[in-house]
């Protein structure tokens, strides 16, 4: 009789931490219950669509065509939010190269990543190289569990950073099915990077979050419109989670010297703090990296 009451207890207990630890499903735009369309779309080859926002003078008279893939919880335009829906690089890198085709930027194109949207930079240059002019990285957020670090000097980066966002890392690494549940339940603290804690933040951040939030206070809030799991979770689990390829590892995208690449790291961004001085991949010969 015991045995099978605690059984029950058992399955019951089972049932309810599998609910409890998935997310909502995406609230999407444009749906009855969702938010309206208010940005240009595209239509991926799976259905998706790609919301962005072109910047600059006409395509058509432009010597130079760019592709910017902006910062977590930045607006819901540009390549970051529709894209970062696939777990592999690859998808990723694809998604740019059509979302570059159907903009009609022609056969190369010039790549711009900014912290989280540095992955679909690294992404490209593994998997579509020949379709790159040139390629930079304006402070990528790294993977702590890229193989090409010297051990020591991951784990002293790693150690640098806040204990909440050492555990939320963790969990995205080794337990990415709980990154939603770790970072929405008050008993954890969540993600410092995700809550904006001041500690990861210098000065002259805090000057220039403050003066955004004045001058476009109407896009706060829009990057989350589809859920904080679809526009923020799901990018860590990706950034710091198992990848396919080892950045470090890259084989030189140009050759014949036809393009380049360039690494830009801040040397005060609290939320990558970083023991050394950031160095270039090994196989990117054409690439140059500044402080």
């Amino acid at each position: 009789m015991y045995r099978e009451i605690t059984l029950i207890l058992l399955i019951g207990l089972v049932a309810w931490a599998y609910q409890a630890i998935q997310p909502p499903p995406p609230i999407i735009r444009g749906s009855p219950d969702g938010p309206p369309i208010t940005a240009t779309r595209l239509k991926l080859r799976d259905g998706r669509h790609l919301a962005y926002k072109e910047h600059g003078v006409p395509k058509e008279i432009a010597k130079h065509k760019l592709i910017f893939v902006h910062v977590c919880r930045s607006t819901n335009r540009g390549t970051a939010k529709a894209i970062l829906i696939h777990i592999e690089m690859k998808s990723l890198a694809l998604d740019i190269e059509e979302l570059a085709d159907q903009l009609g930027h022609g056969s190369k194109f010039y790549l711009v990543g900014y912290s989280m949207g540095g992955h679909a930079v690294w992404g490209c240059l593994k998997y579509i190289p020949h379709r790159l002019a040139g390629a930079t990285l304006m402070a990528p957020v790294i993977n702590y569990w890229w193989s090409g670090f010297p051990a020591n000097l991951s784990k002293e980066a790693y150690n640098l950073q806040l204990p909440q966002d050492q555990w939320a890392l963790r969990v995205a690494h080794y337990l990415p099915s709980l990154v939603y549940w770790w970072n929405t339940r008050k008993l954890f603290p969540p993600s410092g990077v995700i809550s904006l804690r001041p500690e990861n933040l210098s000065p002259q951040d805090l000057q220039i979050i403050q003066l955004v939030h004045k001058k476009d206070h109407k896009t706060q809030g829009v990057a989350t419109k589809q859920g904080v799991f679809e526009s923020i979770h799901r990018e860590m689990k990706i950034g710091f989670g198992k990848w396919e390829f080892d950045p470090l590892d890259l084989d030189n995208p140009f050759p014949n010297n036809e393009g380049s690449v360039h690494l830009w790291m801040g040397a005060r961004i609290g939320w990558c703090r970083l023991p050394f001085n950031p160095t270039s991949p090994r196989g990117l010969h054409g690439s140059s990296t500044m402080k």
